[in-house]
């Protein structure tokens, strides 16, 4: 009897422990999927939505290794989203939210947060990290971002469907890690107009509706054949500098604008689209696909003065252009465009008068 009472009290205190166990691993489990902010891997993200309350959203979508695009529509800034996988690999809480914040802190989430939701592919079944069957998209996690705390070193951020928000950091990084979370689609766009080697180019074509003299083509025939047209008179040019024709081809490789300026107020765009273009470039690939963008000048800033000291009629460092087939409305610069704003008179040779 007394062998029984003993073996039941075990029991019960065994039970009592194990409930406890449970209890405190649920509890722990429970917090940390509420604070779980960080993508475990982010190689295999395929997806990502954010969107805020001003009816700005985007969609980030892998459409293979090391390339995206922006809402289906433009190809994504290698640069700008490997930052974002990067920061949602490495973020970290920082703390709780203090009481007596909390019910700001949860107020202005409401209002101001950006919702993120993320997108991984995932297998249906796992087995021992060997065995990897039915590969699906699975949406793995949905976050609110919200502003900066008091010292701009954290975040706050809130889990879905939760009501404990977190500060969030980012070791290593002096700020926080709001402005990352931008669901406006403009910061995530590829700012690349031409990208292009001289083996994809089938030719160039350069106008100056001011200057029609400096107009011409350079025809790209079986990638060193080349020959150079002046659009003037539509007729081939039979001496010209090969070495800065071939420079002048290699520079398309990499030219991007500064800037989209699509939100411009429309009068000013239309003013500006009604002068003469300065110069019409016109690239056409092997496949005899063509992209054309349209350079006009800009004002000069009050004040500005050329080299000489002479006040300067337009903006010395940066144009204005159309590009994409007329879509965006661009700002760009010399610095990156002077290599190709080049006139027909930079290439062909003046002849000299012979002696007598």
């Amino acid at each position: 009897m007394k062998k029984n009472r003993k073996f039941i009290i075990a029991v019960i205190v065994l039970g009592v422990i194990a409930i406890a166990l449970i209890l405190t691993n649920s509890k722990s489990t429970f917090k940390r999927v509420l604070s779980d902010f960080a993508v475990d891997d982010t190689s295999n993200v395929t997806k990502i939505f954010m969107s805020d309350k001003n009816n700005n959203n985007l969609t980030l979508t892998r459409v293979q290794k090391g390339k995206w695009m922006v809402s289906n529509k433009y190809p994504g800034s290698k640069a700008n989203i490997e930052l974002l996988l990067g920061t949602m690999l490495r973020l970290q809480v920082k703390e709780t939210v203090p009481k007596a914040a909390l019910e700001n802190v949860i107020r202005d989430l409401a209002v101001i947060a950006v919702k993120v939701e993320i997108y991984q592919w995932k297998y249906r079944i796992s087995l021992f990290d060997i065995v990897h069957l039915f590969p699906h998209e699975k949406l793995t996690k949905v976050y609110y971002v919200g502003g900066p705390i008091q010292s701009n070193q954290g975040s706050y951020m809130i889990m879905e469907h939760s009501s404990v928000p977190f500060v969030v950091y980012l070791p290593g990084l002096r700020g926080f890690v709001t402005p990352i979370y931008s669901p406006i689609e403009k910061y995530w766009r590829d700012y690349s107009i031409f990208k292009k080697t001289i083996q994809q180019i089938e030719s160039v074509r350069m106008e100056f509706p001011s200057d029609p003299a400096n107009s011409f083509e350079i025809k790209n025939n079986q990638n060193m054949n080349l020959r150079f047209i002046s659009l003037a008179n539509n007729q081939p040019v039979p001496v010209f500098d090969t070495l800065k024709v071939m420079n002048f081809l290699a520079s398309f490789r990499n030219i991007n604008f500064e800037a989209i300026l699509n939100d411009l107020e429309q009068h000013r765009k239309d003013s500006i689209l009604a002068t003469t273009p300065y110069c019409i470039i016109s690239v056409t690939d092997t496949s005899h696909t063509t992209q054309s963008i349209k350079t006009y000048r800009r004002g000069a800033a009050p004040g500005e003065v050329d080299d000489f000291g002479n006040a300067a009629p337009y903006d010395l460092d940066r144009l204005f252009a159309l590009v994409n087939d007329g879509k965006d409305f661009t700002l760009i610069q010399y610095f990156v465009f002077d290599k190709i704003l080049r006139p027909m008179s930079f290439f062909v040779r003046t002849q000299e008068p012979k002696k007598k």
